[in-house]
């Protein structure tokens, strides 16, 4: 664990932000491949990148206050400013609301910009969970036997348990599989026959992966024994599939988009 990489007088870099520093930058580098291999200007990558940053930590941070409005009443500022407790869903929606946008004023077909994302945005994902680990800030499953548990002393958010206990280390679970969903995304990309099918097959196994991975997460349950999470995973599932399969009924509203 190394939750700070270097600290030189005032300046302090973190080892989560560094690592979602390099999700954008790999994301937005792959995303304007994509776009470049489908006739669409490349440049447009890097704003998605942008607004999807703007968009993502602002969402993440709204959920965060959602989650524990107690807390944030008590200190906004804190709460606001902290460099942790980043919630992943929030990010996605508001990324998601963001660059929506910036496809609308960029006047290009969005399922194909979000079809060229798509592997991207796992891809992404998996370094977030990378950093997430480094930091320690407070992602971490329930206590475990298993040989593979991990112990987080150095944790941002600070280590609750004594020394001895070790516990699942979720975000290395999530890292593999985002990474294994990305390998399938970008195997898939020169397949697509139907715009968005990329973005919807993404929903759909990042939400499957996330709901799993909450089982031995530490993360309270909310409604009918399941975590707040999983029943956004499971949204994120519904939504998936039921869009492969309006699209593959090619309904108007996924019809292909005429190229540039």
């Amino acid at each position: 664990m190394y939750p700070i990489i270097v600290q030189i007088g005032p300046i302090t870099i973190y080892s989560f932000g560094l690592m979602m520093a390099i999700a954008f930058l790999v994301g937005g580098f792959l995303t304007s491949r994509e776009l470049e291999r489908n006739g669409y200007d490349p440049q447009l990558g890097a704003t998605l990148v942008l607004w999807a940053a703007v968009g993502g930590l602002v969402g993440a941070r709204l959920f965060l206050i959602l989650e524990d409005p107690a807390e944030f009443l008590q200190h906004p500022l804190s709460t606001i400013l902290s460099g942790s407790g980043f919630v992943w869903y929030g990010g996605l929606f508001g990324g998601i609301l963001s660059t929506y946008v910036a496809v609308r004023r960029a006047g290009v077909p969005w399922l194909r910009v979000v079809d060229a994302a798509a592997p991207a945005l796992a891809l992404g994902h998996a370094i977030g969970r990378i950093g997430c680990q480094l930091a320690g800030d407070g992602d971490w499953g329930k206590v475990t036997t298993l040989p593979w548990g991990m112990a987080y002393p150095q944790a941002i958010v600070g280590w609750p348990y004594p020394p001895g206990v070790v516990v699942h280390p979720t975000p290395l679970y999530e890292a593999a599989a985002y990474t294994a969903i990305f390998l399938f995304l970008w195997s898939r990309r020169t397949k697509v026959a139907v715009p968005g099918s990329l973005f919807w097959w993404y929903f759909v196994l990042a939400g499957t992966a996330r709901f799993l991975v909450e089982f031995v997460r530490i993360n309270p349950v909310w409604w009918l024994g399941l975590t707040q999470a999983q029943w956004i995973s499971l949204l994120l599932v519904v939504v998936g599939l039921g869009a492969l399969v309006a699209a593959k009924r090619g309904p108007v509203g996924l019809r292909a988009s005429p190229r540039p």
